[in-house]
């Protein structure tokens, strides 16, 4: 009997040691991603998206195995080798069980067992799902995360909860797509534009009309808005005596103006404001038409994600203003849209 019982102790030891060396390999992609290439129909993506979710309960029985297993080993143990002596041994073992488990030889053996199996281990898992559920709730196994997308990350930050502020998440957000944007997207439409004829004259009627349209800065047109010329500096306006002869626009508008398509990113236009130290583009289609306006300001607020409001903006959002057609572009009694 005492031989029966030594033997079945060593059955245990080494059933106990295969079943801790077992570590199944995970996919490299995260569920997200392997997800995401499902949904574009990826028949590999979708098997091994499978196995993924259900690993967790085979990592969870696979804890729980080496739990019973311990327990019969030291009940046994004290059977056989008298109370004393038993737990000594399976104090031993149980402090270096997970050792010897890690031995070369033995992790290879043990893991070719499981990969054999393992297709029936998952078959198994799943079919009794809702047992596996509650042993994972009471032996969790934390996952690891990775990243291997922006949209992904896009989907952590949507879901990180309270850990990140509305501010955080929008500023993360719009950080993460800002490369992304295109200066049309942004900038200020051809439509609200406010421009002023190089010909006019700055007497006390046209800054008091300048100063009411809010702005602090207005093209300088030659016949219109498709030949600006140069860019009107309200501030550079405080120094002219309006007692005096009135100054032609001409004279007293900065002659430089820079150009950028509609079709460059924000990137690119914040590097131009950068590289150029000007804070207004003139934005042109592929044509060389002007189409709008890109501020420092809407390239800021973009990264941000928030409104910037100062005391020369007039309205919070020009675009919405546009989409309102304020000045009826292209609207009479005979229109119609089709």
């Amino acid at each position: 009997m005492m031989t029966f019982l030594i033997l079945l102790l060593a059955v245990l030891f080494l059933k106990l040691v295969v079943v801790a060396s077992i570590r199944p390999v995970r996919s490299p992609l995260s569920l997200f991603e392997l997800e995401r290439r499902v949904e574009t129909g990826d028949g590999e993506a979708k098997h091994v998206l499978r196995r993924e979710r259900l690993l967790p309960d085979v990592e969870s029985l696979q804890r729980v195995t080496t739990a019973l297993l311990l327990v019969v080993f030291v009940v046994i143990s004290v059977v056989a080798l008298e109370w004393l002596f038993g737990i000594l041994i399976s104090l031993v073992v149980a402090l270096e069980y997970s050792a010897v488990a890690r031995l070369g030889f033995i992790h290879q053996w043990g893991q070719r067992l499981y990969e054999k199996y393992e297709a029936h281990l998952l078959n198994f898992v799943e079919k009794w799902a809702s047992v596996f559920r509650f042993i994972r709730s009471a032996t969790p196994v934390l996952p690891v995360v990775t990243l291997n997308s922006k949209d992904e990350l896009s989907h952590l930050v949507a879901e990180s909860g309270a850990v990140l502020t509305t501010d955080e998440r929008k500023l993360i957000m719009n950080g993460l797509g800002f490369e992304a944007r295109l200066v049309s997207e942004v900038m200020t439409p051809r439509g609200v534009i406010d421009s002023i004829s190089k010909r006019e004259h700055l007497g006390p009627l046209t800054l008091d009309e300048l100063h009411k349209k809010g702005h602090s800065r207005f093209p300088v047109i030659d016949g219109d808005i498709d030949h600006v010329i140069g860019m009107l500096h309200i501030q550079d306006l405080l120094t002219i005596d309006a007692k005096r002869k009135s100054t032609s626009v001409e004279k007293a508008m900065e002659p430089r103006v820079f150009y950028i398509k509609n079709s460059q990113t924000l990137q690119h236009a914040l590097a131009a404001f950068l590289r150029t130290h000007h804070h207004l583009f003139v934005v042109i289609n592929e044509f060389h038409e002007t189409i709008g306006l890109l501020s420092l300001e809407d390239v800021i607020e973009a990264m941000l994600g928030r409104k910037i409001v100062d005391e020369f903006d007039a309205h919070e959002d020009l675009r919405v203003v546009a989409a309102r057609n304020p000045r009826h572009n292209n609207k009479s009694e005979g229109s119609v849209n089709v």
